[in-house]
């Protein structure tokens, strides 16, 4: 179709954008480094993810993964995500994660925030969900930061929601 715009959400510094196949390739495999992603990209969490996209049907890029792109420098940065479309209670899962060398500069928080308003416009997303390891604190503040509240806690993991 020409004329269509390709899906991305852009924020104050960061394009959201959905993965190629050719990326994810490049991704899961891991070895060659690409001129375009942040030092510490990719992570083993964006290999898993890259993987997990290889195997799954083309669907709506808005509930699958989305590569975090600094705006100022186009460098990969990080990957974020809904774990699929809402389930029929309109609840969607969701992860995310930046290379270690860009962690406490916002960009996280700044991520979540806009994919969690995008998936609150979509009008089929009523409730968002995540977890995190109870160590991991800066998840924790990115989490209550974009507005998730913890609800329940277990031997493992904090859990977290927010309802649109």
């Amino acid at each position: 179709m020409s004329g269509t715009t390709p899906f991305g959400i852009e924020t104050a510094r960061l394009r959201l954008r959905p993965y190629t196949r050719e990326e994810a390739e490049l991704v899961a495999a891991g070895t060659d480094r690409q001129e375009h992603w942040s030092a510490g990209f990719p992570r083993a969490d964006d290999q898993d993810v890259a993987r997990m996209f290889l195997g799954l049907p083309a669907g709506e890029p808005l509930f699958g993964p989305l590569q975090i792109v600094l705006l100022s420098s186009d460098l990969v940065i990080g990957g974020i995500g809904f774990f699929g479309p809402p389930d029929e209670t309109g609840t969607v899962g969701l992860g995310y994660g930046v290379a270690p060398e860009t962690e406490g500069r916002g960009y996280a928080t700044e991520a979540l925030t806009a994919l969690l308003h995008h998936g609150f416009a979509d009008g089929r997303v009523r409730r968002a969900i995540a977890d995190t390891d109870h160590d991991n604190l800066g998840s924790q503040r990115v989490l209550e930061k974009a507005g998730l509240r913890r609800t329940s806690s277990d031997e493992r993991l904090h859990h977290y929601c927010i309802e649109g």
